[in-house]
């Protein structure tokens, strides 16, 4: 098997969530985001090598949820937490320095951390086939339509509605997001010198002109961002535990 490093982007502030910590050390239903995060990728069994780019405050906890799930897993996988940067982007671009012995790199945000294994395998199995890009997707149940700002006179500034996307072909893509380490390091390289704003690993790989191949993902891989989100999640840990015969 190729060799895969895993790099789990975990410097979030959680401020959205409302939160007095960093996102990824919220827990659910007992058991931090990072935690979980953890647990679902060792479950993957892709991982020959695991990166968390946490805040640096965080370190010292980052690594003791890193033992705690090696212990419980019983694995060998390399796993090691660095200081992330700024933003997301940022933080992945640090941990690629210990990636560049992997053939492959998987990018996995914290923040879904339910997200089950069998997407990892997925993603995993179409980059070894060759893809040089490959993400998770569900497809956009809502309606959608582009906001433009309006200034009515007398009024407040506000939005106005143009046109129907058609949703038939708009996805919402999660992770893990996979990759060629090449390919993506290239990316990098590409994003520095150009600084344009962007959102995910996928976003600077198209931008070379690489095509992003698409994979089914799974609604279980919810974003914890918001306190709904939270709400959400926690009853979903709470089904998984009980069911694993975990905490009740």
């Amino acid at each position: 098997m190729l060799s895969t490093c895993v790099i789990i982007p975990a410097a979030g502030s959680g401020s959205r969530l409302g939160c007095n910590e960093p996102k990824a050390f919220v827990r659910l239903h007992g058991r931090s985001l990072l935690a979980r995060s953890l647990e679902t990728t060792l479950s993957s069994g892709v991982a020959s090598t695991i990166v968390v780019a946490a805040p640096e405050e965080f370190l010292f906890r980052a690594r003791d949820e890193i033992a705690a799930a090696m212990a419980d897993a019983e694995c060998e996988t390399s796993i090691t937490a660095v200081a992330g940067g700024l933003d997301r982007i940022e933080s992945v671009q640090i941990a690629l320095k210990y990636a560049a012995d992997s053939e492959i790199v998987l990018v996995h945000d914290a923040a879904r951390c339910l997200t089950p294994p069998e997407v990892f395998s997925r993603v995993h199995t179409a980059v070894r086939s060759g893809a040089e890009a490959v993400v998770p997707v569900l497809p956009m149940i809502d309606t959608v339509r582009r906001a433009l700002p309006s200034e009515s006179a007398g009024a407040e500034p506000t939005e106005v509605l143009r046109g129907d996307l058609d949703r038939s072909r708009l996805r919402r893509v999660q992770t893990p997001q996979g990759f060629r380490t090449a390919t993506l390091l290239r990316a990098h390289a590409h994003h520095r010198a150009e600084a344009a704003p962007a959102t995910d690993d996928a976003g600077l790989v198209e931008r070379l002109g690489v095509d992003v191949v698409a994979v089914p993902g799974h609604e279980e891989a919810l974003k914890i961002t918001y306190p709904l989100d939270r709400i959400l999640g926690e009853q979903l840990a709470r089904m998984r535990d009980a069911n694993a015969g975990g905490p009740q």
